[in-house]
């Protein structure tokens, strides 16, 4: 066991002596980006998962977004494993539990190993991808806690999470650029493979280069909610499986989906009941209870919103439409990760350079997201090439990473420290969760809409004809819908009008007044 912190400059007393203190900090850069590619299921190869596993691509979605859930579930109990553990175990049972996860996913998709059918293995299979999603965030925060003051010296978070997004968020699209580079030449299995040897480097480095080190005296692990961790991770899911599986099961029509939504609303009472009446929540009701939080939930909204477009709308488009190969579109991918390291850095310049305003930062990030919407619709036709995509999904990527960083940094400043990782929790999960089901939800009952629609029309047109139109419209209709929005975020972005505006009143103080102005005038008449 090591003795206590040195004082003076940024260094990494977990590192055993013989390593040279210039690349320590480097090493922990790397070991966070290669625990942010890491998975269960990955969500880039989910056209070759389907046709291998007998597993739908709403099975594969839905394991897929367990995995983004068990990511955003750790954040209210990680500084109390950083107080019981040592850095050197974190990272190396973060990292071994990761390689274990990868491996039975293996067993459970493989048809011939597997003694379930396919329809019983999404269970185990979801568990599985929350429980690497969950250690997956356990060993990123791991890495970046022990590197912030090197990242942000003074730890402001106006530096430390631009440039720590451009790893999280950036490597989102480098994880599916991967996935596809590895199984075109190989197979689907071998991405997880790929994983289990970059864990396994995590494993050598960590063993062989660090040393158990403690900065104050173990803590144990009381007063931690699992129950409510449980019951909100149950209900996340929950939600996300009733729009998820939403068009399978024809919502409401379904008698699978009335049952889903049944047991969601009984889940929802018992998480706030039992938030409502413990001593040490693992989510306190009153983080609910900022008069902003509201507000930033909904710029959430809007952005994932504006950002599902290409996952239902562009996949439909160039691969039913314009019958592009699967490769040939992982070249988005690299894109996307340009964007999103030029949004941060943007974010950055904007936050420590110009020291501007955050509702100016984010009208910027909503025009990158309007815009690659409006781009799309003029571009849309059989004759479209590849290259003239390049620019809408670097615009789109970004003005997400704008947001994403912008209204992380807000929710810092809002929210005081006690609170602030369970804002990340309930952001996170609003974020990844339930809204990107949700429109993915909303995308494809449209489409199936438009369809049937402009093929009843009798106006000649063929159903790839009319696949085009109705993707068409539906980019039209959220180019209609992001531009009024944008329209009010530069509105309320004039002090004027935002200092002067008044609340609309409710119906009932409206009937109220008209009632007592009623009253007054046939008193005045007798």
């Amino acid at each position: 066991m090591a003795g206590p912190i040195p004082i003076g400059p940024f260094s990494m007393p977990m590192y055993r002596d013989r390593v040279p203190k210039q690349i320590r900090p480097w090493i922990y850069v790397l070991m966070l980006i290669m625990f942010q590619l890491t998975g269960c299921i990955y969500l880039g190869t989910a056209s070759q998962i389907t046709g291998t596993t007998g597993l739908m691509r709403d099975d594969i979605m839905f394991i897929g977004i367990c995995n983004v859930i068990g990511v955003n579930m750790p954040f209210p109990f990680l500084f109390r494993y950083k107080f019981r553990f040592t850095n050197r175990q974190l990272l190396l049972n973060a990292a071994l539990v990761i390689i274990a996860c990868n491996l039975l996913a293996l067993v459970f998709t493989n048809s011939q190993l597997s003694i379930f059918n396919s329809q019983f293995r999404i269970v185990p299979l979801c568990m599985i991808s929350f429980v690497a999603g969950y250690f997956k965030l356990c060993g990123t925060f791991e890495c970046a806690s022990n590197i912030q003051l090197w990242m942000a010296p003074g730890r402001d978070f106006k530096i430390f999470f631009p440039l720590l997004y451009i790893m999280v968020v950036g490597d989102i699209f480098l994880q599916s650029w991967i996935a596809g580079v590895i199984t075109y030449h190989y197979s689907w299995q071998h991405m997880n493979l790929f994983i289990t040897g970059l864990m396994l480097v995590v494993v050598l480095i960590v063993y062989t280069l660090t040393k158990n080190f403690r900065f104050m005296k173990s803590m144990p692990l009381l007063s931690m909610d699992w129950l409510g961790c449980g019951l909100w991770s149950l209900l996340f899911m929950e939600v996300v499986w009733l729009f998820n599986y939403g068009e399978y099961y024809n919502w409401w029509d379904g008698r699978m989906w009335r049952l889903g939504l049944l047991f969601t609303i009984i889940t929802l009472y018992w998480t706030i009941q039992r938030a409502r009446h413990i001593r040490h929540p693992y989510i306190d009701l009153a983080a609910f209870r900022y008069k902003t939080l509201l507000p930033l939930l909904g710029l959430y909204f809007i952005a994932e919103w504006l950002d599902s477009t290409p996952k239902v709308l562009q996949n439909t488009l160039t691969g039913g439409v314009l019958h592009w190969g699967w490769m040939t579109t992982k070249i988005f991918e690299l894109i996307g990760w340009l964007g999103t390291a030029a949004g941060c850095l943007f974010t950055l310049w904007w936050m420590k350079g110009l020291k501007m305003k955050y509702t100016q930062l984010l009208i910027i990030g909503g025009i990158g997201l309007v815009a690659y919407q409006v781009m799309l619709y003029f571009y849309i036709s059989t004759a479209l090439n590849i290259e003239r995509l390049y620019l809408p999904v670097f615009v789109r990527a970004f003005g997400y990473a704008i947001y994403f960083t912008a209204l992380t940094i807000y929710l810092e400043e809002l929210m005081p420290f006690h609170h602030f990782f369970m804002g990340l929790t309930i952001t996170g999960i609003m974020r990844n969760g339930p809204i990107g089901s949700l429109m993915g939800g909303v995308y494809g009952y449209s489409m199936r809409h438009q369809i049937a629609e402009n093929l009843s029309r009798g106006i000649g047109l063929d159903p790839t004809q009319a696949l085009l139109v109705s993707i068409k419209q539906l980019y039209g209709i959220t180019c209609l819908l992001g531009i009024a929005f944008l329209l009010i975020l530069l509105l309320w972005n004039v002090q004027p009008v935002r200092s002067t505006m008044k609340k609309m009143p409710s119906w009932y103080k409206v009937a109220r007044s008209v009632r007592l102005r009623n009253r007054k005038e046939t008193v005045k008449e007798v």
